[in-house]
């Protein structure tokens, strides 16, 4: 008998559904969000047993998906999902598409029915891996229990190697009946080796310090890769920011990563980002993109998209370079890799950016933030959206505090006037937009983060998507702050109408809001409204000091549009400030349409 089998033979056959809980473990899973169901009840028979893992039971299983996206978005681990076979795995459809848009590692586990019975719609069976093959890194169908040690851990290294993203395991029923023999994470054999490149090649390091050195107008254009890379590579971006001394924006998966108080930080970037930012990436005549994949609501009109400049792309995913935006230095690599060989290069060759040049060039960029592209008035009886974020920013400084949103014009607000020092602070939904996003996100960010101030700016209209969360919120006693700005809208969809429908408001006003103050009390959870500007300080020192879960119902005006903006069709130096709204038919674009 050989050494392995001797191991083999003293190893006592556990249940498929042991095999998921041991992995977890094995993995250094502490929680993991979900909602039972017959095809999945042998795994939760396994958890009743087992106090190291903490189980939140969510109220629908899109909230599982997004109470995952939060803790993994604020902890840099993978969020982990539980749920059943049929409705409880197309109800996480949502979810999971999120994370693969904006790269966030998931391993979301499916029950399925019985072998025997697949593809005989049984009861609660759907397709599964069909339905989500398209949406994930990876998916599997576990038809063997002894294959099941193996996929688990296989699952969670691509979760988060390269460019992170979700992993579905579909088991059915029979498998996690099924016993065999566990193994552990260093004893698997991959049956896919993914090993995705980290370290950028030296021969085109080389050339982008170069090209950098030479630049009179250089831009660092940041994303959220560079969080995912880790709080290196965040530390080693702001050394380089320093050394090259070029300006830094970002996308607004990428805010926090440059710290907003730096004076070199020019804001986001994209429709409704800084007019600073913005006309920088227009006017620059070299962009490095660290971390960024060159999305839409970046370029704008792609073939006026900073059409004078050299570009360096630097990306962890190899089909991201030159997928949107011909790159001229396509460097593959993980951001904080790339960064550390950027800096070494630059260092070792003596490099340096020409003083004259650069002085002229932030002469130009402070001449466009004396534009103040996020000025507003603040009206004496009523609630701005923005005074309100701001103040809620200001009251909140100097606290350990993590912001997740919804989806709309809240949303670009508090990218706007809410400020981050740090990554891993700022949960949204970016490439799926997806409203209902923040409430389960800030019972996720919570979970990992039991005693920090965890704030879900949102609408009136995205909030109740998900709304059902406050219960999971008060049952773990979890003390979010949900911070309504109640403009009684769907405010993005009410602003386009405005601005390029000719203000037909076709379905947008919510006729028949419920009275938040009274559903927090429903839930069981703390209500507060504030009306007037007078008592918005006020109110909101109560939210945080409140140490239950809050609905705040911040009552703001109703037809506040959400500016900067660059109106579609058009470039980044074409943007549209509040001051200039005067007319809404004095901006046509290239169709006719009325823009703005």
């Amino acid at each position: 008998m050989t050494a392995h089998q001797t191991i083999e033979a003293k190893q006592v056959a556990i249940t498929g559904a042991e095999m998921v809980v041991r992995a977890l473990l094995d993995q250094g899973v502490d929680t993991l969000f979900g909602y039972p169901g017959g095809a999945v009840l042998p795994i939760y028979d396994a958890l009743f047993a087992e106090p190291r893992l903490q189980h939140v039971l969510v109220r629908h299983e899109q909230g599982a998906t997004h109470a995952a996206e939060g803790y993994a978005r604020s902890t840099g681990k993978p969020g982990v999902v539980l749920v059943t076979s049929g409705p409880g795995a197309t109800n996480a459809v949502t979810g999971i598409v999120d994370a693969l848009m904006d790269s966030i590692p998931l391993v979301v586990i499916t029950g399925q029915v019985a072998t025997h019975l697949i593809g005989t719609d049984a009861f609660q069976e759907c397709d599964t891996v069909g339905i989500t093959r398209s949406i994930t890194k990876q998916n599997y169908l576990v038809k063997d229990v002894a294959d099941l040690p193996r996929i688990m851990h296989e699952a969670f290294h691509i979760a988060v190697s390269g460019r992170p993203g979700p992993v579905v395991i579909d088991i059915p029923k029979d498998v996690q009946f099924g016993k065999g023999l566990y193994q552990g994470p260093g004893e698997v054999q991959h049956a896919h080796p993914y090993a995705p490149r980290t370290k950028g090649d030296a021969g085109r390091i080389a050339e982008a310090v170069a090209m950098i050195a030479q630049a009179k107008r250089p831009i660092l254009y940041t994303g959220g890769g560079v969080i995912n890379a880790g709080p290196r590579a965040a530390a080693l971006l702001r050394e380089f920011a320093a050394i090259t001394g070029a300006p830094v924006t970002s996308t607004l998966m990428g805010l926090g990563a440059f710290p907003a108080s730096n004076p070199q930080w020019l804001g986001m970037v994209g429709m409704h980002g800084s007019f600073e930012s913005n006309n920088a990436m227009h006017d620059c005549d070299v962009m490095v993109n660290i971390g960024a994949r060159f999305d839409d609501r970046v370029t704008g009109r792609l073939d006026a998209f900073s059409p004078g400049s050299r570009k360096i792309h630097i990306d962890i995913d190899p089909s991201s370079i030159g997928k949107n935006i011909r790159t001229d230095i396509g460097i593959v690599g993980d951001a904080g890799s790339v960064l550390e060989d950027l800096l070494a290069a630059w260092k070792s060759r003596n490099l340096a950016t020409d003083k004259a040049a650069m002085a002229d060039w932030w002469k130009q960029i402070d001449a466009w933030r004396a534009r103040d592209g996020f000025r507003y008035t603040q009206d004496s009886k009523l609630i701005k959206p923005q005074h309100a974020v701001q103040r809620l920013y200001e009251l909140t400084r100097g606290k350990d505090v993590y912001v997740t949103t919804e989806v709309g014009q809240h949303q670009m607000w508090a990218a706007q006037f809410f400020h981050f020092e740090e990554p891993n602070r700022w949960m949204t939904s970016g490439g799926l937009g997806t409203m209902g996003y923040g409430l389960p996100a800030a019972v996720g960010v919570q979970m990992a983060h039991r005693d920090a101030l965890v704030i879900d700016i949102a609408g009136d209209a995205s909030v109740q998507m998900t709304m059902q969360e406050m219960s999971t919120a008060v049952q773990y006693d979890l003390p979010i702050k949900i911070f309504i700005l109640n403009n009684e809208w769907m405010g993005m969809v009410r602003q386009w109408q405005q601005l390029l429908h000719g203000e037909r408001y076709s379905h947008s006003y919510s006729a028949s809001l419920p009275d938040f103050v009274k559903m927090a009390e429903a839930y069981g959870c703390v209500g507060i409204r504030a009306e007037h500007p007078d008592e918005l300080d006020a109110k909101i020192v109560q939210m945080i000091e409140t140490k239950r879960p809050v609905i705040f119902d911040c009552r703001v005006t109703k037809d506040e549009n959400c500016f900067p903006m660059i109106p579609s069709g058009k470039a980044h130096n074409e943007m549209i400030l509040a001051a200039d709204n005067r007319d809404l038919g004095s901006v046509i674009d290239d169709a006719g349409k009325r823009l703005v």
